[in-house]
């Protein structure tokens, strides 16, 4: 391939417009012969990318991140990245919709409105709002979850501000974002959202989880409960009372080369699981386990019914006191 063309997608996160292509010359008949062959991948009109690369983005949330990424190289007026497409590019852990859009914001004018796919909000920010992502200009970690909270709701809000705590931004700072924006539309959401967040959430999938204990009417939810008795140490996702509650997930049972975190045999890492529940057993500590499809549709329904059983054979067979695990716990610094 034409050396041009391959620093031009090199530079563009694997992404070439149709100009940009006719720039490192290429005629419109190469073009259409690269994307017959299937050599190229359409993306976006007149964005293209090569199969090979297409073919290597499996996960959601990437795929999500090469579409916006080909929208946003169409657009001819100046513009941030915002809401879900900037927390895609902050690595942010984030719950996307059913339909998920890209979102820009533009300055300063203020309305939105939906175009080709993208969602161009015309909202303010501040300069100190802004930071860089791989190369290109975005809204910060708070002014991203406050957005997305305020696009979004529940529990696609709480997801987001619990990633944004996680990457170091705090309640007050999230608050100050809000502060901004007096007369905007579905300020309670994103106050509601930050009230329930938790900076000990490390994962989609933990946060998910506590909004569904908080479904449930449980109090005095934990985030990150540790334990050790001098040779061995767990931690685990979320306690209420003497219940603990641990999200499995699909990442830690996939190969490190297929995309996981597993860099042992699942056999191996569901004995050690076992292990691990039955120590903490010792300490007279229920457990319960969740996995991503319980979290969705009529299985919900199913988890909650679960969980509230579990929980109430722990508090019945242990009580809900903890006191007498003091001496046995980790601590750790709350994040603001």
């Amino acid at each position: 391939m034409n050396p041009r063309i391959q620093a031009t997608m090199a530079s563009n996160h694997g992404l070439i417009t149709r100009q940009q292509a006719i720039l490192c010359g290429l005629d419109a008949d190469t073009i259409y012969r690269y994307l017959r062959s299937g050599r190229w991948r359409v993306i976006r009109r007149g964005v293209y990318a090569e199969r090979a690369y297409v073919e290597s983005i499996t996960l959601p949330t990437d795929r999500q991140r090469l579409r916006d990424r080909a929208a946003c190289a169409a657009i001819t007026v100046p513009f941030v990245r915002s809401h879900d497409t900037t927390a895609l590019e902050l690595d942010m852990g984030i719950l996307l919709p059913r339909k998920p859009q890209t979102h820009v914001t533009r300055h300063p004018v203020v309305g939105a409105h939906n175009k080709w796919g993208v969602k161009h909000h015309l909202a303010p920010y501040l300069d100190s709002q802004l930071t860089e992502a791989n190369g290109f200009e975005v809204l910060g970690p708070a002014r991203t979850a406050v957005d997305i909270a305020r696009e979004h709701g529940r529990p696609y809000g709480v997801v987001a501000m619990d990633s944004a705590r996680q990457m170091g931004a705090s309640v007050s700072e999230l608050h100050e974002v809000l502060e901004n924006m007096q007369h905007w539309p579905n300020r309670r959401q994103v106050q509601a959202a930050i009230e329930l967040s938790d900076a000990g959430a490390e994962s989609v999938g933990e946060s998910l989880t506590r909004d569904v204990l908080e479904e449930m009417g449980l109090t005095g939810i934990e985030t990150q409960f540790e334990i050790t008795d001098g040779v061995r140490t767990a931690r685990f996702d979320l306690r209420v009372g003497r219940h603990v509650f641990e999200f499995d997930g699909r990442g830690k049972y996939l190969p490190a080369a297929d995309g996981g975190l597993a860099l042992r045999s699942v056999d191996d890492i569901l004995a050690d699981e076992k292990t691990r529940q039955d120590w903490a057993h010792g300490f007279h500590l229920g457990m319960s386990r969740v996995e991503w499809t319980d979290l969705f549709g009529r299985n919900r329904i199913y988890l909650k019914d679960r969980l509230d059983r579990e929980y109430r054979t722990t508090c019945r067979a242990f009580g809900t006191d903890i006191s007498d695990l003091k001496r046995f716990r980790v601590r750790r610094s709350q994040a603001a």
